[in-house]
């Protein structure tokens, strides 16, 4: 997973032969859905703003820039203390990324800094955000047998074709993590170990702020439910479809898991998070301002065509069983006062 989504070359992430975003790519995020998402975001950043000179917003796994643009946006219009004190770390793996990222953002000048290497990025009080990107880290995939936990590698077949291996486990982690819960013979579940290694990431560089994570997961209760899950979630997508063999065409798909969100949270605590919010990404929004920012760019827009189209991309955020219903939102707060 980690090669067919990152590799250097031929990885999906790192291609610039792909249209990855929008309509005409494989998926679409919230920040092209709607230029609402990422301003209600900003609305948000602008309350846990602390009044201090100077304040950081890193947007990690920031794809095209296309949300720190609006971010950015919104702040130097409506809230220019805010502005005028922020400085916005975008950091982003793919180079493709970063390079369309540093074409939208050039309007905003040495306001905003770019990185590859998460080593570099330097903010200890501020906000740490991410928009889908615990979803992408790659994961191991374990099944429960009549013998115990194996897990399942990737090799070749006599026709040289991808196909999956069981074997033996690659790190005690994997059955540590396994004994809270009570996997059925033959299921399958993946395994983030990544997740609680970037949560420390961000707790040794942030003394003081939030983390905000925006993704798809759930709790591990249900998350490892052997009636509802019994294969896992590992998935992949290309032109918005679901692919039936994610080992078919490495590096040409999207693959993803749904995250746990109870490792996420367990993961804040060892290391001085508390958790200030959780809530499904529709009611989230909702308690953060969108339909006040909707009225906001409704008086803004002229045209009838610009009208429709701002209250069409509402709908899609706030609608019941909508996409925005199925991602979450969580806010983690860390304090100065924590000592390790």
């Amino acid at each position: 997973m980690r090669t067919a989504l990152y590799d250097p070359a031929g990885g999906y992430y790192q291609r610039s032969d792909l249209e990855r975003w929008g309509r005409e790519g494989d998926y679409r995020t919230s920040p092209e859905r709607s230029e609402l998402f990422a301003a209600t975001f900003a609305r948000y950043f602008a309350k846990l703003y602390d009044g201090r000179d100077a304040w950081s917003i890193v947007e990690c796994g920031a794809g095209d820039g296309r949300f720190a643009a609006g971010v950015l946006r919104t702040l130097a219009e409506r809230f220019p203390q805010v502005f005028a004190a922020t400085r916005y770390l975008v950091y982003e793996l793919s180079d493709d990324a970063l390079r369309r990222a540093r074409e939208r953002l050039i309007e905003f000048g040495d306001r905003v800094e770019f990185y590859a290497d998460f080593e570099r990025v330097s903010a200890r009080r501020g906000i740490y955000f991410s928009n889908e990107l615990l979803d992408a880290f790659p994961v191991h995939r374990v099944i429960m047998t009549g013998d115990g936990l194996s897990e399942l590698y990737v090799s070749l077949d006599s026709e040289d074709r991808f196909v999956w291996s069981a074997g033996s486990l690659s790190s005690v982690r994997l059955a540590e993590f396994c004994k809270a819960h009570d996997l059925s013979e033959g299921q399958i579940v993946e395994i983030n170990l990544a997740i609680d290694e970037w949560v420390a990431r961000v707790a040794g560089k942030l003394e003081e702020g939030f983390l905000i994570t925006v993704d798809y997961g759930e709790e591990a209760g249900e998350l490892y439910d052997p009636l509802r899950r019994p294969n896992g979630t590992l998935r992949g997508f290309s032109r918005h479809a679901f692919v039936d063999d994610v080992l078919g065409q490495p590096g040409e798909c999207d693959l993803t898991t749904t995250i746990n969100w109870t490792q996420v949270k367990g993961a804040g605590e060892r290391v001085g998070f508390e958790v200030v919010e959780f809530a499904s990404q529709d009611r989230f929004l909702l308690n953060a301002g969108l339909l006040e920012e909707l009225e906001l760019r409704l008086r803004q827009v002229d045209s009838e065509a610009e009208k429709l189209s701002l209250s069409t991309s509402a709908r899609e955020m706030i609608l019941p069983g909508g996409m925005a219903s199925s991602f979450q939102v969580l806010v983690q707060r860390r304090a100065t006062d924590y000592t390790d």
